[in-house]
């Protein structure tokens, strides 16, 4: 667990670096460059969409040349530059070109990141190697969130906000220097004639192949985070205020992350992946129809809980479900999936916001959700708890 606990903090600094200026990028496209929700959306779904490809890629390159602790640095390294390329942004393109460079860098280093934890640690113990890993990055992200609540309390204009995105430089150099410490672990020796990553689909379980569908179903409902902020914003919360409620979501993921990857490794996964999807559900309807302040913190609470759900177990059972020598192109597969899903995602909810209002889009994820409850729940067999 020692090489998860360092790749742990090179996603907490990272994160600190990213969550000092992710709120912030939605206020600052509305309040100073005059966007809308709707570009909103194009500016995110643009930005996940054009780097997706990039991590099937990327996998796969980690899979054939067994790179993975140097991918992932050079994909970490992306984020420096992307704090750069933001210092400068004069209008919303630049900040779009910025949030291009920034999940390019993401593009690159999850699936050599993911195949690294998956193999620090022993079959029975994966859950809750992920756990830890999301732990450590949501807790980053809870601090950074924090910095940027204090600094935002005293920020005035446009400069301001630039200089802390120079300031949250100083983390991301920080979680590079964690690489030091990290061990390249087993590689799986890659044939002599390998053939290209499309063309093995028939080597995929066919229990990932529904899951990578029902993936693509969630995230075409699971737009950005960014309005989720908006709408806290739109019912009533200030700057600094909405700030909180980010951090108080990424608390509430950091501290349950890992209770509950363990969890998964003692119950199975299937059972904790449907009840993260029927919480996205609930959790989605109560940001449509909140009609106070204590019902949308609430929500933000129940948002921390689904991530905790979702986002290593999900890691975990694609990684114990793929092939050894793929493990790396399933996770960059899976990524690469989800990626495709949120251009249209973003730009949906953007239309939707704009032309029927707040509560649309959220109920419009609520519902896909809710469906890929419904296919994991009839479709998806448990598979054996793997003995410690």
């Amino acid at each position: 667990m020692v090489n998860v606990a360092f790749l742990g903090l090179v996603s907490f600094f990272t994160d600190v670096a990213t969550e000092m200026v992710y709120p912030v990028i939605p206020l600052y496209l509305m309040a100073v460059l005059g966007a809308t929700p709707g570009l909103v959306g194009v500016i995110e779904g643009i930005a996940e969409s054009v780097a997706s490809l990039l991590k099937v890629f990327s996998g796969y390159i980690a899979d054939r040349f067994q790179q993975k602790k140097g991918l992932a640095f050079a994909g970490y390294a992306t984020g420096i530059i992307y704090k750069l390329v933001l210092i400068f942004a004069a209008s919303w393109g630049g900040v779009l070109a910025a949030r291009v460079v920034d999940r390019v860098g993401k593009g690159i280093r999850t699936a050599p990141r993911d195949v690294l934890v998956s193999e620090s640690t022993d079959a029975s113990s994966i859950g809750k190697a992920f756990g830890l890993h999301k732990a450590l990055d949501m807790a980053g992200s809870a601090l950074g969130i924090l910095a940027t609540f204090f600094l935002v309390s005293r920020m005035h204009g446009v400069e301001n906000y630039k200089g802390l995105f120079a300031i949250s430089i100083i983390p991301g150099v920080l979680g590079l220097f964690m690489f030091l410490f990290i061990k390249q672990t087993k590689t799986t020796p890659p044939p002599a004639a390998r053939e290209p990553f499309w063309r093995q689909a028939r080597r995929i379980d066919s229990q990932l192949k529904l899951y990578l569908v029902v993936v693509f179903i969630f995230t075409l409902g699971n737009s950005s985070n960014a309005f989720m902020l908006i709408r806290a914003k739109s019912a009533g919360f200030d700057d600094t205020s909405v700030i909180l409620l980010y951090f108080l979501f990424s608390v509430v993921a950091s501290v349950l992350a890992m209770p509950l990857g363990h969890l998964s490794d003692k119950i199975g996964r299937k059972k904790l992946l449907v009840a993260g999807y029927v919480t996205f559900a609930v959790c989605y309807t109560g940001f449509a129809l909140s009609a106070n302040r204590a019902t949308m913190i609430g929500t933000f609470v129940l948002y921390g809980v689904y991530t905790a759900l979702i986002a290593g177990i999900e890691r975990a059972y694609v990684a114990e479900i793929s092939p050894p020598d793929l493990k790396g192109t399933m996770l960059g597969l899976q990524a690469t999936v989800a990626g495709i899903a949120l251009l249209p995602a973003s730009v949906i909810a953007g239309l939707l916001w704009d032309g029927y209002g707040p509560a649309v889009p959220f109920l419009f994820g609520a519902s896909l959700s809710a469906l890929a409850a419904v296919i994991l729940l009839l479709f998806m067999r448990p598979r054996p708890v793997p003995v410690a």
